[in-house]
C-alpha cells in the first residue's frame, strides 16, 4: 500500500507565517504527530524520501547555481545530531558539509559577530548545516548578557536596541544570500522541557551515551523559560517571506527526522533543479568520443 501525506498541510503546520506574531507554548506542540502517519510508515516515507534527496543533491551539485544553508536549531538533546545521521545519510559527502560552531575564538572575536558564520557558507552547488547557527548570538548571548561583553563592541552598541538593530542584520543577510542563489532554510527542533529530562538522565544511565552529557546541560536548564522567550522573540522577527521558520516538533525522533526531511524535499523541490544542458558542441564532441573509444583495439 502507497502511503501519502499532503505535503502543502504538513508544511503549512510547521511554518511560522512571516509577519505574524506566534505564541511558541499556545500554537505549537513539541510532542504532536498526526493521526495518519504512525512511526513505521514515516520509517518508510523517509527511506523514499532520501533516495530521492540525492537525486535533488546531484542536479544541484551538477547545476552549480544554487547552495542550501540549513540552519538547524535547538535545546540540548532535541536530536540535532540523530536528525543530521538519518536525514542526510544517503548524500553524497562531496556535496555537503556540517559546521559545528564552538565558544568564539579570540580571532572571531576580533571580528564582527557574522564573520565566523559568513565564511562557513556553502559553496554553490553544495548543502551546509549550521548545527547552531548565527542565531545563538541571539539566544545564548541574550541569556547570557555576560558574553556580550566578550564581543568588544563600541559602548553606544550594547543598548536596549541592539536585539531589534541584529534581527534587522540577520534579515539583510539573509535576503543578501538568497538573492545570490544561497537558500536559507531554518528549522526548529522544538523538544519539551519534560522529554530534554528524560533524554539527559538516559545520557546519565547508559554509559554508551555518557561522552553526550555535560554537566553545563543541568545548568542551561534554570535558563529554560528565557530560551523559550527568546526564541519566540527570533520567530516574531525572522520569520520572512524568503527565509520563513519552521517549528519541528521533537519529542518523537521518528517524526522529527521524517519532518526535516520532508522540509527539505519541499526546499529542494521548488528549485526546479536540472542538470546542466549539452551544448551542440559539447553533443559532438561526446559522439566523436564515443567513435574513438568503440574503434580502440
Amino acid at each position: 500500500m502507497e502511503i501519502k501525506i499532503d505535503r502543502q498541510e504538513f508544511i503549512k503546520s510547521l511554518i511560522v507565517p512571516p509577519g505574524k506574531q506566534i505564541s511558541l507554548r499556545k500554537d505549537y506542540d513539541p510532542g504532536f504527530k498526526p493521526d495518519y502517519i504512525s512511526k513505521e510508515d514515516a520509517k518508510t516515507l523517509l527511506q523514499n524520501g532520501i533516495e530521492k534527496l540525492a537525486e535533488f543533491q546531484d542536479k544541484l551539485y551538477a547545476q552549480d547555481t544554487y547552495a542550501l544553508l540549513v540552519n538547524l536549531q535547538a535545546m540540548d538533546a532535541a536530536g540535532k545530531d540523530g536528525t543530521i545521521k538519518h536525514v542526510m545519510s544517503g548524500l553524497n559527502p562531496q556535496g555537503c558539509q556540517v559546521f559545528s560552531f564552538k565558544i568564539p575564538s579570540a580571532e572571531e572575536l576580533d571580528h564582527d559577530y557574522l564573520w565566523r558564520y559568513y565564511k562557513a557558507l556553502p559553496e554553490r552547488g553544495r548543502i551546509g548545516i549550521f548545527n547552531r547557527s548565527y542565531y545563538e548570538e541571539l539566544l545564548v548571548v541574550r541569556v547570557h548578557p555576560e558574553l556580550l561583553d566578550r564581543q568588544k563592541l563600541p559602548p553606544d552598541a550594547k543598548g536596549k536596541k541592539i536585539w531589534k538593530r541584529r534581527f534587522e542584520e540577520i534579515n539583510n543577510l539573509e535576503k543578501s544570500l538568497v538573492n545570490n542563489g544561497v537558500i536559507v532554510l531554518k528549522i526548529f527542533l522544538y523538544v519539551s522541557r519534560e522529554e530534554q529530562k528524560k533524554r539527559f538522565l538516559e545520557r546519565i544511565d547508559r554509559p554508551e551515551k555518557n561522552w553526550k552529557f555535560s554537566e553545563n546541560d543541568v545548568k542551561e536548564r534554570r535558563f529554560w523559560d528565557d530560551y523559550m522567550n527568546a526564541y519566540e522573540d527570533i520567530f516574531n522577527n525572522t520569520s520572512t517571506e524568503h527565509a520563513p521558520w519552521y517549528i519541528v516538533p521533537a519529542d518523537r525522533k521518528w517524526f522529527t527526522r521524517l519532518a526535516v526531511g520532508v522540509v527539505i524535499y519541499h526546499t529542494l523541490e521548488s528549485l526546479g533543479l536540472q542538470y546542466p544542458a549539452v551544448t551542440e558542441e559539447h553533443r559532438q564532441a561526446l559522439l566523436k568520443a564515443r567513435e574513438v573509444l568503440e574503434n580502440e583495439g
